[in-house]
């Protein structure tokens, strides 16, 4: 069913799977945040951001006309997204398939297999995925899961060849073990994404519990952490702790709590992440090599009992990285990409984020590195969305944790 979401000069309407509504805002303009922040609950804390814009930044609207269409709805559990050359959609299922999508005719392929064990108890199983930069030719997929071992779990990155029938990876092998290994089902990390030398970042997340946080701080452990490693899965050369006694060659980046969401900018080539707070807290961080991002250090989030995090509960401190924006009480950012497209003009260079239990697409506008408008995306919907990527036409393509594939593009 098509679902069409259109503005019109004074009056939006909104078309969404037969219902309607609409907006009490006329005359916005795009790329502007003269509207109110979309946000209208009230904040789980009275801490105050460090800079201005850094929380609740006003709203913005999309000018152009544009609509969605529910392209699949039986994926089982999705949580990885990634465009193949030719155009179809390779997405990863938690239990440990993968399926190949046609996005014109929605046909979803059998699940392929050859994949090393997940464990799928609570947040793990078979995460985020990237293919090779040379994927025509050589076929080569890479993943992130959670892997069981006697002891526990932990996440692990795997890579293996797609067959040319496209029913199995072949010659699968894990590359690399964030350890330690933790006897726990929560905060696995989980995205990968390829630089611009064809290494990976890895996001590992710090397994949740006290007793595991601290390792986000600790540069022995690869918990809490942002990797940077070869396709082999050693650590990349020049690293910043490289050389560096009690420290993992492979760290980029520290402090992190649950980061689901990793994308390089268009423009400048950095690398983006978004990260799961705890009770509210929910970031976007641009990252930097070497650098410290807090986690459990200072955060904008409470405990889910709403206690606070810290004695006393601090939300700067020097040396630790503030969040470019943060979200209270909450998004639950999950995947993320950056639009390049030339279809929708005002979307050139934002950054779209899968929101779990907020329900929503985040549009986020940025210019110089900080957030200047926020938008929400197919709200009606009322889907978890798990992760969202560019296809080769140019539309957006997101995956919800109920198992739908929504196209969304110009009208």
């Amino acid at each position: 069913m098509k679902c069409i979401l259109s503005l019109v000069f004074i009056v939006t309407v909104f078309f969404s799977c037969n219902k309607a509504d609409s907006s009490k805002d006329d005359n916005v303009p795009p790329d502007t945040n003269t509207l109110p922040p979309v946000e209208t609950d009230p904040a789980n804390t009275n801490y105050k951001p460090a800079f201005k814009g850094q929380t609740r930044i006003g709203g913005v609207k999309t000018m152009t006309s544009y609509g969605f269409d529910i392209i699949a709805k039986d994926l089982k559990a999705p949580w990885g997204i990634v465009s193949l050359p030719d155009g179809r959609l390779l997405i990863t299922e938690t239990s440990g398939t993968m399926r190949i999508v046609n996005p014109v005719s929605g046909t979803l392929s059998e699940a392929i297999t050859g994949i090393p064990s997940v464990d799928d108890r609570g947040q793990g199983g078979l995460l985020g995925l990237a293919i090779a930069p040379d994927f025509s030719t050589s076929r080569m997929v890479y993943w992130v899961f959670s892997e069981k071992a006697s002891n526990g779990t932990h996440t692990a990155v795997g890579k293996g060849r797609l067959a040319n029938d496209e029913k199995m990876i072949e010659n699968a092998q894990v590359i690399y073990r964030a350890l330690p290994t933790y006897d726990g089902i929560l905060h696995y990390g989980g995205r990968i994404v390829f630089d611009s030398n064809g290494n990976l970042f890895v996001s590992t997340g710090e397994r949740s519990d006290k007793e595991t946080r601290p390792q986000a701080q600790d540069l022995k452990s690869a918990l809490g952490k942002i990797l940077h490693i070869t396709p082999n899965g050693q650590a990349v050369a020049g690293n910043p702790f490289e050389g560096q006694a009690g420290k993992l060659p492979e760290i980029y980046s520290y402090g992190h709590r649950n980061p689901q969401g990793l994308a390089i900018h268009p423009k400048t080539g950095e690398l983006w992440n978004s990260e799961f707070g705890p009770m509210g807290g929910d970031e976007i961080n641009r990252i930097k090599a070497g650098a410290n991002y807090g986690w459990p250090v200072i955060t904008y989030g409470l405990e889910y009992s709403e206690d606070p995090i810290g004695n006393p509960p601090i939300q700067q401190k020097e040396g630790m990285e503030q969040p470019i924006y943060y979200w209270d009480p909450v998004l639950s950012p999950s995947g993320m990409t950056f639009y390049t497209g030339s279809k929708m003009p005002e979307w050139e260079n934002n950054l779209f984020i899968g929101g779990l239990s907020s329900t929503h697409i985040a549009r986020i506008v940025i210019k110089d590195n900080k957030v200047v408008g926020e938008e929400r995306l197919l709200e009606r919907e009322g889907q978890r969305f798990r992760d969202i990527t560019q296809g080769k036409d140019g539309a957006l393509y997101a995956i919800t944790q109920a198992g739908r594939l929504y196209k969304i593009d110009k009208k």
